[in-house]
C-alpha cells in the first residue's frame, strides 16, 4: 500500500470518528442541525431543445433534467393513460469514482425512486395525454443526468425532474386522417399535486436529513420518503443494510411531511417565476 493511500485511509477514520462524536451531541461536521437541508438551488429553462428543464444544486450535489415528449402507443392495461419514464444516469465528470458506461444498479435505483414518487404521487393526470385512446397517447421522458455527486442523489434528481415537469411546455398535437399534427401551440403539464422526496440517513442512534457523500459513507441505512401536496405519503423506499425502529419511522415520517411542505413552497416559487 501506497504511502499516500495510507495516509488517506488514516484521513478518513478520523474523519469519521470527528463525525459520530459529533452526531452523539446532536451537531453535524457542517454545522446544520440533524434535519436541516442545505440550501436548494433551482434553475429552470437551462436547455433550449427540451420541452423543460431545471438544474439543482445543493451543497456540492449538482443534477440537472430535461423533459422530451413524443408519442407512442399506451401500455397495455393503460390505454386510457400516457406514458411517463424516467431515466438516470451519473455522468464520468460526476466524480473521481465514476465510470463510463451503461447505468450500474445505484442509477438505476436512482431512476425508480424519482420515478415512483411523480408516478405514485399521481403527480400528472395521464388521462389528458391521449390522443386516440388505446393508439396514440403523449409519451413523456424524464432524464436525471448527475452532475457532481456531494450527497443526497435521490432528493437533488427529483426536486430536478419534478420543477422540469411544473415548467415544460408541451407541444399541442391532435390527430387528423389518422397522422398526429403538431398545432403549433403549447400547453401546461397536466399536474394534480407536487410530490416531495425527504431523505434521512440513520447513523448509530442519530437520524439526519439531506446526507453529505461523508454520512452517506458511514451511515447504517435510509429512507427515501415522498408525500404529495396533501400530506399524504406515496412512495418509500429503504436503502442499506441497517434496520430502524418503529419510533425512527414516525420520526422519519413526521419529518418528510413537515419538511415537504417546506420544499414544496420553494418549488412552487420556481413555477410562479419559471
Amino acid at each position: 500500500m501506497s504511502a499516500a493511500r495510507k495516509s488517506n485511509m488514516i484521513v478518513e477514520h478520523l474523519r469519521r470518528t470527528q463525525m459520530q462524536d459529533l452526531l452523539a451531541e446532536d451537531k453535524r461536521l457542517d454545522g446544520r442541525g440533524l434535519i436541516e437541508s442545505r440550501p436548494i438551488k433551482i434553475e429552470t429553462n437551462i436547455i433550449q431543445k427540451a420541452n423543460g428543464s431545471a438544474r439543482v444544486t445543493m451543497g456540492n450535489t449538482q443534477v440537472i433534467a430535461g423533459v422530451k415528449v413524443d408519442t407512442d402507443e399506451p401500455f397495455e392495461g393503460l390505454e386510457n393513460k400516457g406514458i411517463l419514464i424516467c431515466s438516470a444516469e451519473v455522468l464520468p465528470l460526476a466524480s473521481a469514482y465514476s465510470e463510463p458506461g451503461p447505468p450500474d444498479e445505484d442509477a438505476i435505483e436512482l431512476a425508480r425512486v424519482v420515478d415512483r414518487g411523480i408516478r405514485e404521487s399521481e403527480m400528472i393526470d395521464l388521462t389528458k395525454l391521449v390522443l386516440v385512446e388505446g393508439k396514440i397517447v403523449y409519451a413523456v421522458f424524464v432524464d436525471v443526468s448527475i452532475l457532481n455527486i456531494g450527497g443526497n442523489l435521490f432528493d437533488a434528481s427529483s426536486y430536478a425532474a419534478v420543477s422540469a415537469l411544473l415548467t415544460a411546455k408541451l407541444p399541442k398535437l391532435r390527430v387528423e386522417d389518422g397522422k398526429v399534427v403538431n398545432t403549433g401551440e403549447l400547453m401546461s403539464t397536466p399536474v394534480r399535486t407536487i410530490p416531495v422526496s425527504v431523505t434521512m440517513a440513520r447513523i448509530g442512534d442519530a437520524i439526519i436529513a439531506d446526507p453529505t457523500s461523508e454520512e452517506e459513507a458511514v451511515m447504517d441505512g435510509r429512507v427515501t420518503m415522498t408525500t404529495d401536496a396533501e400530506g399524504n405519503v406515496c412512495a418509500v423506499q429503504k436503502g442499506g443494510t441497517g434496520a430502524f425502529t418503529v419510533e425512527q419511522i414516525h420520526h422519519i415520517v413526521d419529518s418528510a411531511i413537515t419538511k415537504g411542505q417546506e420544499i414544496r413552497t420553494i418549488l412552487k416559487k420556481v413555477v410562479e417565476s419559471g
